[in-house]
């Protein structure tokens, strides 16, 4: 499959999954994403940028911190996401939130034009993170804070997946493999010319209710590549039973643990 194929069916598949999600916001998905609040000094009349903004939370909160003043703008590829983002702006009268329907890897803006740039849990989604984050460098102005939050590569069920996987000959990547160590993120943002750089932890994981849990679809996001499109039907079959057995043997009375490791991550602009 050539690249620009399988960007085009990875970006797809991405937009589809977050345009099913219909009742995203929860204490999860809230948790992973305003801790990063806390790390960043808002100020009122700041102009700042939500990268992959799905239904809001980072920009609403932000756009009720920096007042009228100031302005938000939250993009994202998903009007399913925008659209709850819209709704919960709309009661809560909100005037200086901007939602652009784009897909941010590739939408450009002004130099200089930010006070501070967030990306809640989505740099992951992205081809080329280095890239990425150069652009967002350039975005802020002298001064300004960049905040993003990711996991660990530990996280998000993927070891498991890859290690079933690997026992077939499949060789997986997880897509939290590039920011996956705090290490990894204090390299990422100091090549991109950031300083002051911090890297706060925290464990977000979870059980999961065994029966749900032990379910995989056999789906697997990567933005560079996915092996398991080749896999025949019997083999995902395969896969499938074996990833069910793992879960109910590691299961605990509790349900099965979703490990979600958690990097809160700022750098600043000299």
């Amino acid at each position: 499959m050539q690249n620009n194929e399988y960007e085009q069916q990875y970006k797809k598949k991405v937009i589809d999954f977050f345009d099913s999600r219909t009742s995203y916001d929860n204490d999860y998905t809230i948790d992973r994403a305003l801790p990063l609040l806390n790390l960043v000094p808002l100020q009122k009349g700041q102009k700042v940028l939500d990268i992959a903004t799905g239904t809001g939370i980072i920009a609403i909160a932000t756009a009720q911190i920096i007042g009228d003043e100031g302005k938000v703008t939250g993009v994202d590829f998903s009007s399913g996401m925008l659209a709850q983002a819209q709704q919960k702006i709309e009661e809560l009268g909100l005037q200086n939130i901007e939602l652009i329907e784009a897909d941010a890897e590739y939408i450009h803006f002004y130099d200089e034009s930010f006070d501070v740039i967030f990306c809640s849990t989505a740099i992951v989604y992205f081809k080329d993170i280095p890239a990425a984050l150069r652009k967002w460098y350039c975005y802020l102005k002298p001064g300004g804070v960049l905040g993003f939050s990711c996991c660990s590569e530990e996280s998000c069920g993927a070891p498991l997946i890859i290690k079933i996987c690997g026992k077939q000959g499949i060789m997986l990547t997880s897509i939290n493999e590039p920011t996956g160590t705090p290490e990894k993120c204090h390299h990422l943002l100091a090549e991109a010319g950031f300083t002051n750089i911090e890297v706060n932890t925290q464990q977000l994981g979870y059980y999961h209710n065994l029966e749900q849990a032990r379910e995989w679809n056999g789906g697997w996001f990567h933005p560079r590549e996915n092996p398991l499109l080749k896999v025949s039907s019997e083999q995902m079959a395969q896969l499938k039973a074996e990833y069910r057995q793992k879960i109910e043997a590691e299961a605990t009375e509790q349900g099965a643990w979703y490990e979600n490791l958690t990097f809160f991550v700022t750098g600043q602009k000299v």
